[in-house]
């Protein structure tokens, strides 16, 4: 009988047991059934990737190969719009990416260019001997001589100019209709051996001397005393500075900004707190083959004689200011050497998509968009290279540059072993 009380002991545990087994399961498999549910509706991970080698597709989370913490991809849950891009908001977040406006302005419109201060040719003269002589002195014996106008420059021996002259004086007190025309003929031809006034006036013994036509600074000595000049030969060339002028190097870019009087303002570290204004005279019409810059020629004043040929100086330009046009934080612009410029568009909710640009100017940290934005849109300026790889494993950018509207192919790039899946 103690036997077979046991036995029915055991059979009644063993009864319920599996009693509260049941009904514990049942509690169970319903509380399990929203969590299901849950994660049904949430985004499926085709793989992980890094950032850095977006090509390498891996099938779990964690650090990559190169130690970079890996991003999920997720399927697009079935939209039309092939080229957008969507990134998890979460991820969006971590990783730092920040958006600016679109925003319609006229750029500042002043340029800064490096310049250099050369001579105003238009201001020099050359002093030359139109007849055979000999120079006996020289007044002015060393180049860059500053001189005045009026100062003697050098003394010469010319038998031609002295029997014109000599003729000239005999013909100066006569009376005769005829003689008179006879003096103002002599004269003449003293005008055209190039003999003025003051050099007619100083002839001594066959000996004239010839004086400056003007204020400036002898650039070229050629001559030396003692010395035989023929009938045309250069003695010295004199240059001006009370005028200089200024070339500028303008980039290709600005050259189509400025025109041919353009307010210009120059200032020189040598000469710290003078500002020099003028206005831009002419563009030179040849590019540097070495810089591709444009020179823009600039005629200023130099009543002090301030500044001199061969100063380095800071040229500020200002154009006439544009239409207003959508412009763009320069950080916002992706350029890739031969692909076509692009930013990349939020759209929110994690939805991106990569636009095409044509540029136009940049000034002030921002650039000028004149095709491809409206204005009312926000633009990536941080974290551009994630979404941009993005883009480029998707297909998207190559569909931007072909304007094509299907789908492109999945990406055959991937680890050994790892399911594809569809990436769209």
């Amino acid at each position: 009988m103690k036997r077979i009380g046991i036995v029915i002991g055991a059979l009644a545990g063993a009864a319920v047991l599996l009693a509260l087994g049941y009904v514990g399961g049942h509690h169970v498999g319903s509380a399990s059934t929203p969590a299901s549910a849950s994660s049904s509706t949430q985004r499926k991970v085709l793989y992980w990737y890094d950032t850095m080698v977006p090509e390498q597709h891996f099938d779990h989370p964690g650090l990559s190969p190169m130690g970079m913490q890996m991003v999920p991809k997720y399927a697009n849950g079935g939209s039309t719009d092939k080229n957008v891009v969507r990134i998890d908001p979460a991820t969006v977040q971590n990783l730092g990416v920040r958006t600016a406006p679109v925003v319609r302005r006229v750029l500042a419109a002043q340029l800064q260019v490096p310049g250099t201060v050369s001579w105003n040719l238009r201001d020099a003269v050359t002093v030359s001997a139109r007849v055979d002589a000999t120079v006996e002195r020289l007044d002015v014996r060393a180049p860059y001589t500053a001189v005045k106008a009026g100062q003697p420059l050098a003394e010469l021996l010319a038998p031609q100019w002295s029997s014109a002259i000599a003729e000239y004086r005999a013909l100066q007190h006569a009376q005769s209709p005829d003689a008179q025309a006879l003096r103002a003929a002599a004269r003449q031809r003293l005008q055209v051996l190039g003999l003025t006034a003051r050099d007619i006036a100083s002839e001594r013994d066959g000996y004239i001397t010839l004086h400056a036509p003007q204020d400036g600074v002898v650039t070229a000595l050629d001559v030396r005393e003692g010395q035989q000049v023929g009938a045309g030969q250069t003695l010295m060339t004199l240059n001006g500075l009370s005028t200089v002028w200024v070339e500028a190097a303008l980039p290709q870019a600005a050259a189509g900004m400025v025109h041919a009087g353009t307010p210009v303002t120059v200032r020189a570290t040598a000469l710290p707190g003078q500002v020099f204004r003028g206005q831009m005279e002419t563009l030179l019409p040849d590019i540097d083959a070495m810089t591709r810059t444009q020179r823009a020629r600039i005629v200023l004043a130099n009543p002090d004689h301030a500044l001199s040929p061969g100063m380095f100086v800071s040229v500020e330009l200002q154009p006439a200011a544009g239409s207003p046009e959508p412009v763009v934080p320069d950080d916002a612009v992706i350029a890739t050497g031969s692909d076509t410029p692009r930013v990349i568009v939020a759209e929110g909710n994690g939805q991106f998509r990569p636009v095409a640009v044509r540029l136009g100017r940049s000034a002030g940290g921002y650039t000028e968009i004149l095709a491809g934005l409206s204005g009312v849109e926000r633009v990536v300026v941080s974290g551009q290279f994630l979404i941009d790889s993005e883009a480029s494993l998707s297909g998207a950018l190559q569909r931007m540059q072909t304007g094509e509207s299907a789908p492109a192919p999945a990406a055959s790039t991937a680890m050994p072993g790892m399911p594809m899946g569809d990436e769209r």
